[in-house]
């Protein structure tokens, strides 16, 4: 019932910025929990970002300052804004949707490459 695209990925330089889109396919979005996940070789997947569908919002140690998350509830799309990029940034990045009925939902991925 839901499909999650993600979008905007691709290589930038170091200090560079990109902004990913995630596009939600569904009834609830609004009331989803919806948060960005980032997969790099060889470690565990982790937390990036996360949003309320109030619209509260937590970040990771390691992104604090320099990435923000927000959505676009008439548009069921989610972004991830992020700026100052390091090379350690480098991963394959995922949406995920959280609902109490729905379930949870993992998009394709999307790959943010750094380069030094």
């Amino acid at each position: 019932q839901v499909q999650l695209v993600e979008s905007g990925g691709g290589l930038v330089q170091a200090g560079g910025s990109l902004r990913l889109s995630c596009a939600y396919s569904g009834p609830l979005f609004s009331v989803s929990a919806m948060g960005w996940y980032r997969q790099a070789p060889g470690k565990q997947r982790e937390l990036v970002a996360s949003i309320t569908g109030g619209g509260a919002t937590d970040y990771a140690d390691s992104v604090k300052g320099r990435f923000s998350i927000s959505r676009d509830n008439p548009k069921k799309t989610m972004y991830l804004q992020m700026s100052t990029l390091k090379f350690e940034d480098t991963a394959v990045y995922y949406c995920n949707s959280k609902h109490s009925i729905l379930g949870e939902n993992w998009g394709q991925g999307t790959q943010v490459t750094v380069s030094s």
